[in-house]
């Protein structure tokens, strides 16, 4: 699996640099290993693995935001994230990793013959930005696809796409407007209380 540019990295960048925050080699490969490590605690225990953070870098210790993507055969099979950084970095990965493959609404509980085929994507999220705007179109003009993560909020509603989606709904009205179903909400809903903000991704 390689890194993709999915938000304000070069494609040249190997160090897993977003937002002035950098991970080597080595952290995003000891990353992997925790969501597998956990995932694999799951099938066997009925609960993520915690790591050993004695054992991972000062890095993987800090604050960090991160979505845990699952494909299987090219398809989605579960995902689930913070949007926020509110435990350690290597935490959030093992709980967000366990979550995606047991606790996904939308999918049925991992399976140990699933388990070969499985592909783990990790996301590192930057800080949230506020987007001030009054209206859709405003909202739209300001919208960047293929780097943009998007998160909606009109309480008690809440929903996030990451940046990935652009990659299947390429135009901003339909990508807003399917955030807005995804929320429970009708694709063209406006309000007085609805609030946006933006977030890049690093991939791998």
């Amino acid at each position: 699996m390689t890194s993709r540019d999915l938000g304000s990295i070069s494609e040249e960048d190997r160090s897993g640099r977003l937002g002035g925050i950098a991970l080597s080699k080595e952290e995003r490969d000891a990353l992997r290993g925790i969501a597998l490590a956990s995932i694999r605690s799951g099938l066997a225990h009925h609960r993520p693995q915690e790591p050993a953070m004695s054992e991972v870098s000062s890095r993987l210790r800090e604050p960090g935001a991160t979505f845990v993507t699952l494909n299987l055969r090219g398809q989605l099979r579960g995902c689930v994230g913070s949007l926020e950084a509110r435990r350690p970095l290597a935490e959030d990965v093992a709980k967000n990793a366990y979550s995606a493959a047991f606790g996904d609404p939308r999918f049925p509980p991992l399976s140990w013959e699933e388990l070969a085929d499985l592909e783990v994507h990790i996301s590192l999220l930057s800080p949230l930005e506020p987007l001030l705007v009054r209206n859709r179109r405003a909202l739209l003009e300001l919208l960047r696809p293929d780097v943009d993560g998007l998160v909606m909020e009109d309480p008690p509603h809440r929903a996030t796409f990451l940046p990935q989606v652009w990659g299947s709904l390429p135009e901003p009205e339909n990508f807003l407007g399917e955030l807005f179903l995804k929320a429970g909400l009708g694709r063209d809903h406006w309000s007085e209380t609805v609030s946006f903000s933006r977030y890049s991704v690093y991939e791998f």
